[in-house]
Protein backbone atom coordinates (compact mmCIF):
# COMPACT_ATOMS: atom_id res chain seq x y z
CA UNK A 1 0.00 0.00 0.00
CA UNK A 2 1.05 3.61 -0.82
CA UNK A 3 -0.47 5.01 2.29
CA UNK A 4 0.43 5.18 6.04
CA UNK A 5 -2.33 5.93 8.83
CA UNK A 6 -0.93 7.95 11.76
CA UNK A 7 -2.69 8.67 15.28
CA UNK A 8 -3.49 12.42 16.35
CA UNK A 9 -4.14 13.73 19.32
CA UNK A 10 -7.92 13.05 19.17
CA UNK A 11 -9.71 10.05 18.70
CA UNK A 12 -10.79 9.13 15.77
CA UNK A 13 -8.86 11.49 13.48
CA UNK A 14 -5.88 10.56 11.48
CA UNK A 15 -2.97 11.86 9.49
CA UNK A 16 -2.94 9.78 6.57
CA UNK A 17 0.85 9.84 4.97
CA UNK A 18 0.89 9.03 0.56
CA UNK A 19 4.00 7.63 -1.14
CA UNK A 20 4.96 10.38 -3.76
CA UNK A 21 7.11 8.48 -6.73
CA UNK A 22 9.43 11.48 -7.99
CA UNK A 23 11.41 11.51 -11.57
CA UNK A 24 12.99 13.57 -14.28
CA UNK A 25 9.04 13.99 -14.97
CA UNK A 26 7.57 15.28 -12.10
CA UNK A 27 5.54 13.30 -9.70
CA UNK A 28 2.91 10.71 -8.87
CA UNK A 29 0.77 9.86 -5.90
CA UNK A 30 -2.30 8.40 -5.21
CA UNK A 31 -5.11 10.41 -2.92
CA UNK A 32 -7.37 7.95 -2.45
CA UNK A 33 -7.69 3.90 -2.90
CA UNK A 34 -11.53 2.17 -1.64
CA UNK A 35 -9.28 -0.72 -0.70
CA UNK A 36 -7.19 0.94 1.70
CA UNK A 37 -9.86 2.66 3.33
CA UNK A 38 -12.33 -0.01 3.44
CA UNK A 39 -9.63 -1.89 5.68
CA UNK A 40 -8.80 0.56 8.30
CA UNK A 41 -11.95 2.60 8.25
CA UNK A 42 -15.04 -0.30 7.77
CA UNK A 43 -17.72 2.30 7.93
CA UNK A 44 -16.97 5.36 5.63
CA UNK A 45 -18.14 5.38 2.10
CA UNK A 46 -17.16 8.67 0.44
CA UNK A 47 -19.88 9.94 -1.68
CA UNK A 48 -18.97 13.39 -2.63
CA UNK A 49 -15.58 15.24 -3.87
CA UNK A 50 -15.16 18.74 -2.97
CA UNK A 51 -11.93 21.73 -4.72
CA UNK A 52 -11.39 24.79 -2.89
CA UNK A 53 -9.37 27.23 -3.62
CA UNK A 54 -7.60 29.67 -0.75
CA UNK A 55 -5.63 32.52 -1.05
CA UNK A 56 -3.06 32.85 1.22
CA UNK A 57 -3.97 33.98 4.70
CA UNK A 58 -8.11 32.63 3.80
CA UNK A 59 -9.26 30.97 7.06
CA UNK A 60 -12.34 28.85 6.25
CA UNK A 61 -14.36 27.24 8.99
CA UNK A 62 -15.13 25.73 11.42
CA UNK A 63 -17.67 23.79 9.52
CA UNK A 64 -20.00 20.91 10.04
CA UNK A 65 -23.59 19.89 9.26
CA UNK A 66 -25.99 18.59 11.59
CA UNK A 67 -26.70 14.38 11.97
CA UNK A 68 -28.24 12.95 9.55
CA UNK A 69 -26.39 15.03 7.04
CA UNK A 70 -22.68 14.95 9.36
CA UNK A 71 -19.81 14.40 7.18
CA UNK A 72 -16.57 13.01 7.09
CA UNK A 73 -13.87 14.23 5.63
CA UNK A 74 -10.49 13.35 4.03
CA UNK A 75 -8.83 16.42 3.14
CA UNK A 76 -5.45 16.72 0.64
CA UNK A 77 -3.73 19.76 -0.87
CA UNK A 78 -3.39 19.61 -4.19
CA UNK A 79 -1.50 22.65 -4.84
CA UNK A 80 0.20 25.19 -1.56
CA UNK A 81 -0.09 24.76 2.00
CA UNK A 82 -2.78 24.93 4.51
CA UNK A 83 -2.92 23.97 8.81
CA UNK A 84 -6.09 21.66 8.82
CA UNK A 85 -8.11 22.12 12.05
CA UNK A 86 -10.46 19.49 13.72
CA UNK A 87 -12.24 20.40 16.63
CA UNK A 88 -13.92 17.58 17.99
CA UNK A 89 -18.06 17.98 19.08
CA UNK A 90 -18.95 14.67 20.38
CA UNK A 91 -19.94 15.42 24.17
CA UNK A 92 -18.87 11.74 24.94
CA UNK A 93 -15.64 11.71 24.06
CA UNK A 94 -12.87 12.67 26.22
CA UNK A 95 -11.92 14.94 23.58
CA UNK A 96 -15.03 16.87 23.16
CA UNK A 97 -13.91 20.98 22.47
CA UNK A 98 -10.79 19.86 21.76
CA UNK A 99 -8.82 20.37 18.34
CA UNK A 100 -5.80 18.96 16.82
CA UNK A 101 -4.11 20.87 13.59
CA UNK A 102 -1.96 19.40 10.80
CA UNK A 103 0.32 20.87 7.90
CA UNK A 104 -1.15 19.54 4.78
CA UNK A 105 0.59 20.29 1.91
CA UNK A 106 1.73 19.24 -2.15
CA UNK A 107 5.32 18.76 -0.39
CA UNK A 108 4.56 16.71 2.44
CA UNK A 109 1.78 14.62 1.00
CA UNK A 110 -0.15 14.31 4.07
CA UNK A 111 -4.23 13.70 3.99
CA UNK A 112 -6.10 14.59 7.21
CA UNK A 113 -9.66 12.12 7.56
CA UNK A 114 -11.65 13.93 10.07
CA UNK A 115 -14.76 11.71 11.40
CA UNK A 116 -18.34 12.90 10.71
CA UNK A 117 -18.55 14.53 14.65
CA UNK A 118 -15.96 16.98 13.62
CA UNK A 119 -15.81 20.60 12.91
CA UNK A 120 -13.37 21.57 10.00
CA UNK A 121 -11.65 24.40 8.92
CA UNK A 122 -7.88 25.51 7.58
CA UNK A 123 -5.66 28.41 6.87
CA UNK A 124 -4.12 28.96 3.88
CA UNK A 125 -0.29 29.62 4.07
CA UNK A 126 -0.04 29.79 0.73
CA UNK A 127 -2.16 30.09 -2.31
CA UNK A 128 -3.77 26.61 -2.10
CA UNK A 129 -6.15 24.07 -3.92
CA UNK A 130 -7.74 21.72 -1.59
CA UNK A 131 -9.81 18.47 -1.86
CA UNK A 132 -11.61 16.61 0.44
CA UNK A 133 -13.95 13.79 -0.42
CA UNK A 134 -16.94 13.74 2.05
CA UNK A 135 -19.23 10.72 3.36
CA UNK A 136 -22.53 12.55 2.89
CA UNK A 137 -23.70 14.98 0.07
CA UNK A 138 -23.81 18.92 1.27
CA UNK A 139 -26.98 19.71 3.10
CA UNK A 140 -27.33 23.50 3.09
CA UNK A 141 -30.38 23.07 6.21
CA UNK A 142 -27.71 21.03 7.71
CA UNK A 143 -24.76 23.70 7.84
CA UNK A 144 -23.66 24.96 11.37
CA UNK A 145 -20.33 25.82 12.14
CA UNK A 146 -18.56 27.49 15.19
CA UNK A 147 -16.28 31.27 15.10
CA UNK A 148 -12.88 30.60 14.00
CA UNK A 149 -11.72 32.77 16.68
CA UNK A 150 -13.84 31.02 19.61
CA UNK A 151 -11.88 31.49 22.90
CA UNK A 152 -13.24 28.37 24.90
CA UNK A 153 -11.57 26.28 21.53
CA UNK A 154 -8.27 28.15 21.11
CA UNK A 155 -7.50 27.29 17.51
CA UNK A 156 -3.84 28.93 17.13
CA UNK A 157 -4.51 30.11 13.56
CA UNK A 158 -1.18 31.98 13.44
CA UNK A 159 -2.16 34.51 10.92
CA UNK A 160 -1.86 38.20 10.88
CA UNK A 161 -5.26 40.25 9.29
CA UNK A 162 -6.77 36.46 7.97
CA UNK A 163 -9.10 36.66 5.59
CA UNK A 164 -12.57 35.43 6.66
CA UNK A 165 -16.32 35.35 4.80
CA UNK A 166 -18.67 37.56 6.49
CA UNK A 167 -20.90 34.26 6.74
CA UNK A 168 -17.99 32.88 9.05
CA UNK A 169 -17.89 35.69 11.15
CA UNK A 170 -21.51 35.46 11.68
CA UNK A 171 -21.14 31.87 12.81
CA UNK A 172 -21.66 31.19 16.82
CA UNK A 173 -19.49 30.90 19.84
CA UNK A 174 -18.59 27.36 21.28
CA UNK A 175 -21.00 27.77 23.83
CA UNK A 176 -23.64 29.23 22.28
CA UNK A 177 -23.31 25.79 20.04
CA UNK A 178 -23.40 23.91 22.94
CA UNK A 179 -26.36 25.90 24.43
CA UNK A 180 -28.55 25.03 20.96
CA UNK A 181 -27.69 21.73 20.99
CA UNK A 182 -25.91 21.73 17.55
CA UNK A 183 -22.97 18.69 18.95
CA UNK A 184 -23.08 14.97 18.55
Amino acid sequence: MNFKLNETQLSGVFLIQRTRFNDERGYFTEFFREDFFKSQFTEINFVQDNLSFSRKGVIRGLHFQKLPFSQGKLVSVIHGKILDVAVNLKKSSKDFGKYVMAELSEENCYSLYIPDYCAHGFVALEDSYVLYKTTEYYHKESERGIRYDDPDIGVKWNMANPVISDKDLKLPSFKKLIKEGDYF
